[in-house]
């Protein structure tokens, strides 16, 4: 599912320069637009965007790289699982990996207006896509899980599909996170689509308690899937098994 298949066609990976209001500079961003978006048949169509972020010590070029994103895609569209969609993958401003006297609570939040408030319109004004919360989405792995539930939780505005795949998200007290967002499960499965949380069953993975929470979640009422991957641990087959397991439910 993460190779290049023949007989089928394949998007595109991008790379594209913006400049960042919020921080007075230019960024980098990769950015996949599925099969056919160039055709002449295709110039009014627009696509529903998916924001995935990488994972600690990592940039904007390890889901292409590393994790063969472009192949899940592809291979996902060209069977009909998935939707065709547009991928943006940009630095989560956290190259540097999470050291001593660093605040965790502050690691990587310098990207969230830049997401929100550059990123996106960046995107929406250059590429054909579909620019309502219900046409967005925002997953990442590991500590961009964990970036994931930052924004998208306190944005509910603006995006309709959570995905975390060995999300780094521990020690919440889900009665008061977020501003209590967990406690109106109502609203909550209203505004959020689909829901997913991976894990792998090996190594650091166990650590997090994703299982747990995703229990804990159910209890509460929050409509949220637990999927495993079993015999991996913090490592790419665990986030590639996840995002090929939650592009299917998007945009659906």
């Amino acid at each position: 599912y993460y190779r290049p298949q023949q007989g089928i066609d394949h998007g595109q990976v991008r790379s594209i320069y913006y400049f960042s209001n919020a921080q007075q500079t230019w960024r980098h961003a990769m950015v996949y637009t599925p099969a056919g978006y160039d055709l002449k048949a295709n110039i009014k169509k627009r696509y529903p965007v998916l924001y995935l972020q990488h994972g600690m010590g990592e940039d904007e070029t390890g889901w292409s790289k590393q994790g063969h994103m472009q192949h899940i895609m592809d291979n996902a569209i060209a069977a009909g699982r998935a939707v065709p969609m547009i991928v943006v993958m940009e630095s989560g401003d956290i190259k540097a990996p999470f050291g001593p006297g660093q605040s965790r609570d502050q690691y990587g939040n310098s990207f969230y207006p830049v997401l929100l408030n550059d990123l996106i319109p960046y995107i929406d004004t250059n590429f054909r896509t579909k620019t309502d919360r219900d046409n967005r989405a925002m997953a990442g792995l590991s500590w961009g899980g964990h970036q994931t539930f930052d924004i998208v939780l306190t944005n509910l505005d603006k995006f309709s599909y959570i995905g975390t795949f060995s999300g780094a998200i521990f020690g919440l007290d889900l009665k008061t996170a977020y501003n209590g967002v967990f406690t109106n499960p109502e609203a909550f499965n209203k505004q959020i689509h689909y829901f997913l949380m991976c894990s792998g069953t090996e190594g650091m993975d166990k650590m997090f308690g994703t299982k747990k929470m995703v229990e804990d979640l159910n209890e509460m009422g929050i409509n949220v899937q637990y999927s495993e991957s079993t015999g991996t641990a913090h490592e790419w087959l665990t986030w590639r098994r996840g995002l090929n397991e939650f592009i299917p439910h998007l945009f659906k």
